[in-house]
């Protein structure tokens, strides 16, 4: 397993990844197709934010026609993290500040997708958080951000 140091290439793959995904007009649900991951582990990995296991990294790559060391790229441990800024001191903030490092990118790929082009209120918005148990031991918070979409009127 390796491990990268630099942004720089997992960023020009992320970019390879998105012109390939528009040229060959697949959603990231098709390019998910048979990895046995999740749809969001996969965008947040195509993304550079998680590594890929082989299997999943040659199939991507065998959809979006991708070369060897983007294989390999596509399972290296990335830096992940993908929007700068000031980071939050207070814990548990923090740790929603790092959700959104690592799937912010993914959530708004997806939102895209699925809505087009627009946002999701946080104004018109509701949220829910349950404590559950959590099958392992110990408990599980369940939260739940239900926003209005707004898509983006031209003017």
């Amino acid at each position: 397993m390796q491990s990268q140091c630099q942004p720089a290439p997992r960023q020009a793959l992320t970019d390879a990844v998105i012109a390939a995904k528009a040229r060959k007009r697949l959603s990231f649900e098709d390019i998910n197709q048979g990895t046995g991951l999740s749809l969001a582990y996969t965008t947040a990995a195509l993304l550079g934010q998680h590594a890929l296991p082989e299997a999943a990294a040659r199939l991507v790559a065998e959809r979006l026609e991708l070369d060897e060391d983007a294989i390999a790229l596509l399972q290296a441990i990335p830096l992940r993290g993908s929007i700068p800024g000031g980071v939050p001191t207070d814990p548990t903030i923090y740790r929603f500040y790092e959700m959104v490092q690592i799937y912010g990118t993914t959530l708004k790929a997806l939102v895209h997708e699925q809505f087009g082009d627009g946002i999701i209120s946080a104004i018109n918005f509701k949220l829910d958080i349950r404590k559950v148990e959590d099958p392992d031991g110990g408990h599980r918070a369940v939260i739940t951000l239900d926003g209005k979409y707004l898509p983006t009127k031209p003017f």
